[in-house]
């Protein structure tokens, strides 16, 4: 059972969550820019509470997939939303957890008395990633602004090849292995045996769960208007973003088991059941809980407790909730049948069931994580049950800011008392989070 803490007016509190519509890459947002998206929920956050956008002691945004012309995006998405220029404001990055680990920095300053109130969120639009050039062309470019005289530059223009001008795409890859997650998650599948079948109806009733609770969902949306420019001419054409756009209603495990393999050839993973890459931002308005009472705002969830985790990215990359949700509950002094949220992320379905299969078994434990004993079972009808990011989307940075509202928001609608959060990242990371509802 749970035991007292002795909280008081220094605990970390959240106010209030939003987000924008998450869109599939190269969809709704393709001609939008990350910091834009940023400041959407940033604007959204100080519009639903009423607050004063000088009230704010600092930004902060998580990001996976950087915009060189916008290094600092929660500065540049801060300044467009109509935060004070005197309100500091910086960006963090931890891959899939970037959200989390902004809103856990957003928290120590609260703590050690820095900050009253924080925005703290994690924005990505993978539909504007940042493409360049080779090495080889990259140094060739660098060297050919040192040149002086036509002759040299008409020299160095003739001595470029047509291969120099190939892009170079960034990829979802692991620099420390080269493997993606698509292939570890293969692995991972067949090393515990999850089966397609398995998969398949995980991914259906992630779309299903999503798309009984879109109510719910919409409460968490802020809109978003987009400026398209049209190739023929007639200029820029205004759009406003209001849903989600990759929930599938219709979704069943018959479709999903037609799909062919997506990492390898006689794979189990496909297009049905990993998640997608998605554009989108999410945030957290973050306060002390003193100050969240004497500006008289409602309160939403208080932090009870959390965990930031690594292992070897060698072994197994997505299971970095099964490293982070046990040390979570022991910082919350909480037992995992107090708990009666669960929100943790679904980069795949088979990643998602691996979890929940290793969180509850004892041989796999010591197998595959060393621990002496497992944390125990996870009450599926309890797990992620307005869906998860398999149907709502999968934009890298927002993913945990987007759990957190969601455990929020469903501690008040069910009732319940603790909610624990808990994501994967790239890099091998894991981070979990426990709320308690106030």
């Amino acid at each position: 059972m749970a035991r007292d803490r002795g909280l008081n007016d220094r605990s970390v509190v959240i106010v209030d969550g939003c987000r924008t519509p998450f869109q599939r890459a190269a969809t709704g947002f393709v001609d939008s820019f990350s910091y834009q998206l940023a400041a959407a929920t940033v604007r959204g956050l100080l519009d639903r509470t009423g607050l004063s956008p000088s009230a704010l002691d600092r930004v902060i945004f998580g990001a996976t997939v950087h915009n060189p012309a916008a290094t600092n995006v929660a500065r540049e998405a801060a300044l467009i939303a109509g935060v004070p220029a005197e309100v500091p404001a910086h960006t963090v990055t931890a891959a899939g957890a970037s959200a989390t680990v902004a809103f856990s920095q957003a928290a120590d300053l609260i703590l050690t008395g820095q900050a009253e109130v924080v925005i703290a969120g994690g924005t990505d639009c993978v539909s504007d990633p940042p493409i360049g050039y080779s090495r080889a062309m990259r140094t060739k470019l660098l060297r050919g602004r040192r040149l002086k005289t036509v002759g040299q530059k008409l020299r160095f223009a003739l001595g470029l090849r047509p291969w120099d001008f190939l892009p170079d795409i960034p990829e979802v890859r692991e620099l420390s292995t080269g493997r993606t997650m698509g292939q570890y998650t293969e692995e991972l599948v067949s090393r515990l045996g999850i089966s397609r079948v398995d998969q398949d109806a995980y991914a259906a009733q992630s779309h299903r769960r999503a798309t009984a609770a879109v109510d719910h969902l919409r409460k968490e949306i802020v809109c978003v208007e987009v400026s398209s420019v049209e190739g023929s001419g007639t200029g820029a054409e205004q759009t406003v973003i209001t849903e989600d756009n990759g929930i599938r209603p219709k979704t069943t495990v018959e479709q999903l088991a037609k799909l062919p393999p997506s990492f390898s050839r006689n794979g189990t993973l496909t297009a049905g059941n990993s998640s997608y890459l998605t554009d989108g931002a999410s945030a957290l308005l973050v306060m002390s809980e003193a100050r969240a009472r004497a500006e008289g705002l409602p309160i939403q969830a208080r932090l009870r407790g959390r965990a930031f985790t690594a292992h070897d990215p060698g072994g197994e990359l997505l299971l970095g909730p099964v490293f982070a949700a046990p040390k979570a509950l022991e910082d919350a002094d909480l037992e995992l049948e107090d708990i009666g949220v669960f929100e943790l992320h679904e980069a795949f379905a088979a990643q998602i069931l691996a979890v929940v299969r290793l969180l509850e078994s004892d041989l796999l434990s010591r197998e595959i994580l060393g621990r002496d004993r497992a944390l125990g079972p996870i009450p599926m009808d309890r797990l992620n049950r307005w869906g998860g990011s398999l149907a709502i989307g999968n934009p890298f940075a927002p993913n945990g800011a987007r759990l957190l509202t969601t455990a929020a928001h469903r501690l008040l609608e069910e009732d319940q008392e603790f909610a624990l959060v808990a994501t994967c990242a790239g890099g091998a990371l894991g981070h979990g989070l426990v709320l308690e509802r106030v």
